[in-house]
């Protein structure tokens, strides 16, 4: 492996297999991915055109712009689909309650579905989070819109989008890109970083498995677009976008999709 990865700064780090726009801080950063959000809502509706995104719950800094020009901008939701990219499990079977501080779903709503005005926000199915009932219907829903428009999302420590973690069972890469909606065990790396955040590094309260969407969904988005903005990711989104294609570093993989971006805080080129 290159170990020189943190030795690319400035204007080399645009000059990857991965285009990376740099954006002033973490605040401007979110308001971009908002303002894409918003924007390709706003293009469809007047097209009058369903919009479907896949979208995460890290980054989530992006949301409150996102609910702000929603409202502010009378902006209906009501022909666009959300699906969110994963939720954690107690075990391998069941989702973790809903009154758990850390599901996604209870995020989702406090930070998102709640704050939007009522006459605007889309209705409840079309807020999907997936689970061991609705694989299938996942996989309709975005064959029967033709794949998704965007998919938003961040990047893990290991290289992982949503829970998608390097492959356990030797997946060659053809068969990686083909792994749909699924429960996973998630690493202790992802599991040490996430706990930072939400337990003061208490890793070993952290979820052991995660219902997540594959990258059979991922790449069937037309964009992709990835934004990270911790000091952590300075290592990842270099390797993301330096490193040789690989399934042991699976972000790597969106080398091949065509319209695949990553946006970075101004601190991360440096």
């Amino acid at each position: 492996m290159n170990k020189d990865f943190l030795n690319i700064k400035g204007k080399d780090i645009t000059t990857g297999k991965i285009p990376i726009d740099v954006y002033k801080d973490k605040e401007t950063t979110f308001k971009s991915m908002a303002d894409l959000m918003v924007d390709t809502i706003k293009e469809n509706n007047a097209q009058n055109k369903k919009t479907l995104f896949i979208v995460p719950l890290g980054p989530v800094g992006q949301y409150k712009y996102f609910v702000k020009r929603v409202n502010e901008e009378r902006i209906s939701l009501k022909e666009v689909t959300f699906i969110n990219m994963d939720e954690y499990m107690d075990d391998d079977s069941h989702l973790v309650d809903v009154t758990n501080p850390l599901s996604f779903r209870k995020i989702m709503y406090e930070i998102c579905y709640n704050l939007i005005d009522k006459d605007l926000i889309m209705d409840e199915k079309q807020r999907i989070f997936p689970n061991l009932e609705n694989i299938e219907y996942i996989d309709k829903v975005i064959q029967d819109h033709g794949g998704v428009d965007i998919c938003f999302g961040g990047i893990g420590i290991t290289g992982h989008i949503a829970f998608n973690e390097p492959p356990e069972n030797g997946e060659s890469e053809e068969e990686y890109k083909n792994l749909g909606t699924r429960v996973v065990k998630i690493t202790e790396a992802t599991r040490v970083v996430n706990s930072m955040d939400d337990f003061d590094g208490a890793y070993y309260l952290m979820p052991e498995y995660a219902i997540t969407i594959g990258f059979k969904e991922i790449l069937s988005a037309k964009k992709i677009r990835l934004y990270c903005f911790r000091n952590w990711h300075k290592s990842v989104v270099r390797r993301a976008s330096f490193l040789d294609k690989t399934v042991a570093y699976p972000v790597t993989l969106l080398q091949d999709h065509d319209d695949t971006r990553i946006g970075i805080s101004e601190e991360l080129a440096d």
